[in-house]
């Protein structure tokens, strides 16, 4: 039954911001129940738009997950990646700004500078399980609620799954009463293509750790399916010819451990056998160019 026949049915989009590494893809994935943004310690893992869809009886949630703010725009890159975060709040029914439990400096200062006027903004305070200690906690939720006039603030952990039913009870009273804007079973925006893409990108910060090269992107060349059987040929992009091997590793160890990762998460998402062939190539300066970045699919490019 769709949401528009639905009476009193529920339906809004909601930004989830913060600064980098507070844990926003993971909340987001945790929120939705299936992994549609990709997540690592790294910062700038997420860089680009992704929506998050959960629906529930009388609601859907549609969590806009966005690049952490970078406080340093040294680069075009950087300056994208803080445009597509104001972006994301324009227009948006509520925002989910997330916060590290104990810790609210200047960098998540930057991002609250950015909330929207009069745009419902609910404080999720990610982590909480690290800080269980109510004579810890207490304290901090308070100094962090005078922060800003949020209309909630919410002690969660997205990693342990705590306290999510609140924030969502606390996110729907915010939801505009208008008909579902996706299928009952949708839980993300973007095509197999895109996760496809995002997939590998994530191997590459989890598997190369520090020698990962700033200025690496993933493009899908090829991807074909035939019944549940999916073609993938992807292209990792780097800036530098000694990145190239950096990624490729001795022997190729790096690249056939990346591709290995990436595939065994692949036939997990899509349900049916994936074909994956991985190979790097060089593009020169690429995160300073605008023509490149573009054709990368970084948004407002």
């Amino acid at each position: 039954m769709s949401g528009a026949s639905r009476p009193g049915f529920r339906c809004g989009t909601i930004a989830v911001v913060g600064r980098p590494n507070v844990g926003k893809s993971t909340l987001v994935n945790t929120l939705v129940g299936q992994k549609v943004s990709i997540t690592s310690s790294k910062p700038q893992t997420t860089r680009y738009r992704i929506s998050g869809i959960l629906t529930r009886p009388g609601r859907q949630y549609v969590f806009v997950d966005t690049p952490g703010f970078q406080t340093y725009e040294g680069g075009v890159l950087n300056r994208l990646l803080n445009r597509a975060v104001q972006h994301a709040l324009a227009g948006v029914d509520a925002v989910l700004l997330v916060v590290e439990a104990g810790r609210f400096g200047d960098e998540d200062r930057a991002v609250v500078r950015l909330l929207p006027a009069g745009t419902p903004i609910v404080l999720a305070v990610n982590k909480s399980d690290l800080r269980s200690r109510p004579d810890e906690m207490l304290p901090f939720l308070e100094r962090a609620a005078k922060e800003f006039p949020f209309v909630a603030v919410v002690p969660v952990s997205a990693a342990r799954q705590r306290n999510l039913g609140e924030l969502l009870k606390v996110l729907a009273a915010h939801l505009p009463e208008q008909a579902a804007m996706f299928d009952d079973d949708a839980v993300t925006d973007r095509s197999e293509r895109f996760l496809a893409a995002e997939l590998v990108r994530e191997k590459l910060f989890r598997l190369l750790g520090d020698e990962l090269p700033y200025g690496c992107a993933v493009t899908i060349d090829r991807f074909e399916e035939r019944g549940r059987l999916r073609r993938i040929h992807a292209a990792i992009v780097v800036e530098k010819a000694s990145h190239k091997a950096i990624v490729i590793g001795k022997a190729g160890a790096k690249l056939k451990a990346i591709a290995s990762a990436t595939r065994r998460d692949l036939e997990k998402l899509f349900g049916g056998k994936v074909f994956l062939e991985v190979w790097v190539k060089v593009s020169l300066g690429w995160t300073e160019d605008q023509t490149a970045l573009k054709r990368l699919g970084y948004e407002h490019a």
